[in-house]
Formats: structure tokens, C-alpha cells, sequence
């Protein structure tokens, strides 16, 4: 497996889809509903090549991941072949996980308490399993509002 098992929620949520690449593999419910019970291996074995389509599919798309802490931001923009990363460390005692403080944040960007630092880096392995890692440890998709903010702050 390439990266990590969908949650019973997410396989919930892509109902359809899973019956689609079941339909795919010939296997229809009742089909399915035997698997499970006779041969849950091979059962689990489906799940996670769905999973990893899945996974494959949304990291292929992602081109923005944000990862937040209470005086620490980390904006990240995925393209091809690096990832630029800007970092916002407040050393104010603002708390960027709540309403007030990320206000402060977008209010004050050039504040004397708000450092910015930017870097880019070639992927060290594929990029997909990068930008999959960075979720795993925190990190969220996102439209890229705040990178690019903050990219035209720092330019």
C-alpha cells in the first residue's frame, strides 16, 4: 500500500465510487458481501488499491497544504517539482488557532512581531508521498488565499 487505508467515513462518503471501481474489478455486491465474509484479505486488499487511487487523485490535484500551531504558520505551495514554503512565526502572544488571533495575523502581517521566511526545495521523493506525509503530520488543503497573501507581502 502506497499510503494509508481510507476511514470507514471517507469510504462512506465515496459510496458510489467504490461500487464504480468494485464494477470495475467484475465484482458486484453480492459478489462483495462474500468477499468480506469468506475472504477478508483479499476483501482489504481491494480497499487499499482504492484507497490508494483515491489518495493518488487528491494529492495529484492538491497545489496548496496549510499546517497551523498557536504562534507558527506554514503555507505551502506543491507544484511539480518543488515545494516553495513560507513560514509566519508571531512571537506576540497572539494564538493563531483562534478567531482573534488569526485576525490580528491578517490585520498586522508586517508587524515587528511577525517574522516571514520563504524557502524552496526539490522533492526528496515522489511528490505525491511528500505532500501525502505533511497531511499525515497536520497539514490541511487549501486554495492558496493565504500563500499567495503572504507571497505578495514578501515580494
Amino acid at each position: 500500500m502506497k499510503y494509508r487505508q481510507l476511514t470507514k467515513e471517507q469510504f462512506e462518503g465515496l459510496h458510489e465510487e467504490f461500487a464504480r471501481f468494485l464494477a470495475s474489478q467484475s465484482i458486484d455486491a453480492k459478489e462483495w458481501k462474500e468477499l468480506k465474509e469468506q475472504k477478508p484479505q483479499i476483501a482489504e486488499d481491494e480497499m487499499n488499491v482504492f484507497s490508494d487511487v483515491v489518495w493518488d487523485d487528491v494529492l495529484t490535484k492538491t497545489e496548496y497544504l496549510e499546517h497551523f500551531s498557536p504562534v507558527t504558520v506554514n503555507l505551502f505551495k506543491c507544484e511539480a517539482e518543488q515545494i516553495e514554503r513560507i513560514v509566519i512565526n508571531i512571537t506576540k502572544d497572539i494564538n493563531v488557532l483562534e478567531q482573534e488571533g488569526f485576525e490580528w495575523l491578517l490585520k498586522n502581517p508586517l508587524d515587528e512581531s511577525v517574522e516571514l521566511l520563504e524557502g524552496k526545495k526539490s522533492y526528496s521523493q515522489e511528490r505525491n508521498l511528500e505532500i501525502f506525509d505533511l497531511i499525515e503530520k497536520g497539514s490541511s488543503i487549501s486554495k492558496g488565499e493565504l500563500f499567495e497573501f503572504f507571497k505578495r507581502l514578501i515580494s
